[in-house]
C-alpha cells in the first residue's frame, strides 16, 4: 500500500503539539507493517536539513505551483525518518515558511497551507507515484481530499486514490478570509471542507469520535460530522516507548520497571529535592505538565488549591506555560505555599521525564482532551493519573474506586472544582494503602500504548477506505 502523508509538523524536526508526535510515529510503524509511506512536511527555517542527512532534490529546479492566481516558485529537499524507510520531502518556499515561527496570525495564513497542499501533489506527479491513500492532517492540509477529486480529478495518479482526514482538534479550523475564499471555489472553512470531502474521518480517540458530534464538543461543525458518522473513526493515538520508557531514561536518576520497581522512590526522593520541597513520605506527590490554557482546565485547580492543600497531606509539582493570568495564579499560590507547590514556568523536556517518574500521581483536568499523551506516559512510569472523563482519558485510565481489580488512575466526571477535588482527595485515601497503589501501579506499567498496536488500527481503516464507494 501507497500513503502520502502531508502534515504542518512532526518530530524530530519541527513541534507545537501532538500532531508533531503523530506525524514521527505513526508512518513508522505503518512502514514496518510494510507501507510504502512519503511523508511531506514545510521546510521552516528552524530546521537545519543538514543536520538530518537531507539532500537537494534538483529535479525541482524552478518548479512552481499555481494558487489562488499567483504562481509560487519552491523547492524540495529530501530524507527519512530517522531509522526507518519513510521517504519524508521538506517543501523549501522562504516566502511563506522562514518567517520564525510555525503558525502565524498573517493575513495569509490559510494561503500558506493551500500552497503546502498543492505543493505536495505536484511532488507526487514529479515521481508519477499514485498513492493509495491520501492522508491529510486538521486544517492546514484538510484541503487535499477535495483538490484531488475536483482540481486534480483530471490526473490518472489519483483515479483510485483514497483521502483520510485525521482531526487532531477540532478547535482549529482554518477559517478563510473572503478575499482568499472567492479565489478558492468559495471555501469559507478548511476543516469543514475537508470534512465534506474525505473518504473518512478519523480522530485520535474513540470518545473524541462521540464528543465532536455533540453540540457541546463540535465547534459549529457537529452537524457535519453527524452526517458523516458511517464514515468517522476514533484511533487512540500510541505513544513512544523507546522515549517513554523508565527501564531505560536517560533523564532520570534511577531506572526501574513493572518488575523491579523499587528505584521509583528513589526518583520521587530526587524530584522534590529539585524542587526544593520536603521529602515526608505520606504526602501524595502530584506532577502537572501542561500548557496553559483554559482548555487544559487548570483553572480548576486554582479554585480549589489553597482548599487542598488545607485539607489533605499533597504536594504540586507543577511545570508549564501559556496563559498570563494563569502563570500569575500558579505564581502567588507558590508564594502562598512555598513548602507544598514547586514551579517552573516555561518547558523542559528532562524535566518533564522527571517529573513523570518522581510523581506518585498526575493531574489532567482538561475540559476536553481529543487524545492525550501524559496519562499514557504517567502510566508507563507507574505514576497514576487523575483525569477528567474526556476524550482520551476516558478511553485509557480505569478508574481505581469503580474497578478495584484493574483500575490504574482516578476520573472525575465534570469539570468542575469540586469534583476534581473529590476525585484528588480519592487518591490520597488510595495512596495510605501501599499495596492497594502499587498492584494500580503495575497495572498501568504493563498496559500497551505502543504504536505498533494503533497502526494496525490505522491499516484497517486505509482498507475500508480503499474499499468503499465515495460519498
Amino acid at each position: 500500500m501507497n500513503v502520502c502523508f502531508v502534515t504542518s509538523e512532526c518530530v524530530p524536526y519541527v513541534k507545537t503539539g501532538g500532531l508533531a508526535d503523530v506525524s514521527g510515529a505513526l508512518p513508522v510503524a505503518l512502514s514496518r507493517l510494510g507501507v510504502h509511506v512519503k511523508l511531506i512536511l514545510p521546510l521552516y527555517d528552524s530546521i537545519r536539513v543538514f543536520d538530518h542527512g537531507f539532500i537537494h532534490a534538483t529535479e525541482f529546479h524552478g518548479q512552481s505551483v499555481s494558487v489562488a492566481d499567483e504562481v509560487i516558485p519552491f523547492n524540495v529537499w529530501y530524507g527519512h525518518l530517522p531509522d526507518s524507510e519513510v521517504e519524508v520531502y521538506l517543501v523549501d518556499c522562504p516566502r511563506f515558511f522562514h518567517g520564525g515561527r510555525i503558525y502565524t496570525n498573517r493575513p495569509d495564513e490559510v494561503l500558506r497551507f493551500v500552497f503546502l497542499q498543492h505543493a505536495a501533489i505536484r511532488i507526487l506527479q514529479q515521481y508519477a507515484w499514485s498513492p493509495d491513500i491520501i492522508h491529510a492532517n486538521d486544517w492546514q492540509t484538510a484541503l487535499l481530499p477535495r483538490l484531488i477529486r475536483t482540481e486534480y480529478a483530471w490526473d490518472h495518479l489519483f483515479g483510485r486514490t483514497r483521502s483520510i482526514l485525521t482531526i487532531h482538534n477540532l478547535a482549529y479550523q482554518g477559517h478563510v478570509p473572503e478575499w482568499l475564499s472567492l479565489r478558492l471555489d468559495g471555501v469559507g472553512n478548511c476543516l469543514e471542507d475537508g470534512i465534506r470531502h474525505a473518504d473518512r474521518i478519523v480522530t485520535v480517540s474513540p470518545t473524541y469520535a462521540r464528543e465532536i458530534q455533540t453540540y457541546e464538543f463540535g465547534e459549529g461543525l457537529d452537524g457535519w460530522l453527524r452526517s458523516r458518522g458511517w464514515d468517522l473513526d476514533g484511533i487512540l493515538n500510541g505513544m513512544d516507548t523507546e522515549v517513554w520508557n523508565p527501564a531505560s531514561d536517560p533523564h532520570i536518576t534511577t531506572p526501574y520497571s513493572a518488575e523491579a520497581p523499587g528505584g521509583k522512590q528513589q526518583n520521587r526522593s530526587a524530584l522534590l529535592k529539585e524542587f526544593g520541597l520536603p521529602a515526608g513520605d505520606d504526602s501524595l506527590v502530584v506532577g502537572v505538565i501542561s500548557r496553559f490554557a483554559t482548555q487544559k482546565g487548570l483553572d480548576l485547580l486554582l479554585a480549589v488549591l489553597d482548599d487542598v492543600l488545607a485539607r489533605s497531606p499533597v504536594t504540586f509539582v507543577v511545570l508549564g506555560s501559556g496563559d498570563a493570568v494563569l502563570e500569575d495564579g500558579f505564581r502567588y499560590a507558590r508564594q502562598r505555599h512555598p513548602e507544598r507547590l514547586g514551579l517552573r514556568i516555561g518547558y523542559d523536556e528532562a524535566l518533564a521525564h522527571r517529573i513523570e517518574a518522581g510523581a506518585d500521581a498526575f493531574l489532567m483536568p482538561s475540559r476536553y482532551e481529543p487524545c492525550g499523551l501524559n496519562q499514557m506516559y504517567s502510566m508507563r512510569y507507574g505514576t497514576l493519573p487523575i483525569v477528567h472523563a474526556t476524550g482520551g482519558l476516558a478511553d485509557t485510565v480505569i478508574d481505581l474506586d469503580e474497578h478495584p481489580e484493574n483500575g490504574t488512575g482516578f476520573i472525575f466526571r465534570q469539570p468542575e472544582p469540586q469534583a476534581m477535588a473529590h476525585a484528588l482527595t480519592r487518591a490520597v485515601q488510595a495512596f495510605r494503602d501501599g499495596n492497594r497503589w502499587a498492584a494500580a501501579m503495575r497495572r498501568g506499567m504493563q498496559k500497551d500504548f505502543s504504536w505498533d498496536h494503533a497502526s494496525q488500527a490505522w491499516l484497517d481503516v486505509y482498507r475500508r477506505a480503499l474499499a468503499q464507494s465515495r460519498p
